[in-house]
Formats: structure tokens, sequence, C-alpha cells
């Protein structure tokens, strides 16, 4: 399996919720340079947060990839979600090429459990990092970080 891990595009500050902030200017961009790393990727599916800056963050990317799959929106991508219900997902997914969209800590956590099996070393994701992650089974441990890469 290969995963792709997404974090959103910087987000305006405040909004009538955390739920509610959209990308700004700068976070599109960051977000383009993100799905420029995936061109040619053959992903599988592509799975969002249903915070709007998620899904403003994967629609960029879907349009600038071209892919025609639609992006499946999900309760358990959001910022204080557990990433074990992440695992039951990635589980039924063994052999795809998924990429997620969240935000922190969430994504930080889930990609700190799946790499060194545990979540007291998360990995360092900015807004619009992508990390990807390579392993036989997504489980705790036993995936391997190939690339953690920041927006410049």
């Amino acid at each position: 399996m290969r995963l792709w891990l997404l974090r959103h595009g910087q987000a305006e500050p405040q909004a009538a919720s955390d739920a509610a902030r959209e990308l700004t200017a700068h976070g599109r961009q960051e977000v383009q340079q993100a799905a420029a790393q995936l061109a040619g990727r053959p992903l599988t599916a592509i799975v969002a947060s249903p915070y709007v800056r998620a899904q403003q963050t994967a629609d960029l990317v879907r349009d600038a990839l071209g892919f025609a799959g639609k992006i499946s929106t999900v309760p358990w991508l959001t910022p204080d979600s557990d990433p074990r219900e992440v695992l039951k997902y990635l589980d039924e997914r063994a052999g795809a090429e998924v990429l997620l969209v969240s935000h922190q800590p969430l994504i930080g956590a889930l990609g700190g459990l799946l790499v060194h099996g545990h979540r007291q070393e998360p990995l360092p994701m900015r807004t619009a990092s992508l990390a990807e992650l390579e392993g036989d089974i997504p489980a705790a441990g036993l995936m391997e970080l190939l690339a953690l890469i920041h927006p410049r």
C-alpha cells in the first residue's frame, strides 16, 4: 500500500466555526505545490475531512491531477479524531494508493503511529505538508516514511 498524508493548506484564522475556515490565497498556492508532487501517481482514492479547508484542499488536488473519482468525505479525519479509526479504513484498502486530506494534530499523529508504532513521535506536518508512506500492511509501526515534503 502507498499512503499519502496531506495536511490542508493555510486557512483563514477565524470564521463562524473552526470547521468553516477557508483556505487563504497562500494556502491555495501551497496546495498546488503539494499536488504537483502527486502528478502521475495512480491514486485509487482521495479521502478528506468534512471541514471546509480540507474539502477545498482535496478539490484543488483532484482538479490539478485530473482525478476522475469522487472525493470521499468522512467524519474520522477531523483534527481531534482517533488515528485508530483511520487504521480501520486503511485495513480494508491494502494494496491501494490512497490520499488522506486532514488536519493537525491527527495527520501528524497518524503518520507517527504508522511509522514508529506509537503517537509520541508525530510527523511534523505544516500546512500543505505531504507525507508518502509505503508498506505491506497499513498498521502501527509497519509502514516506511519514503518522503516528507513541505511547501516552499
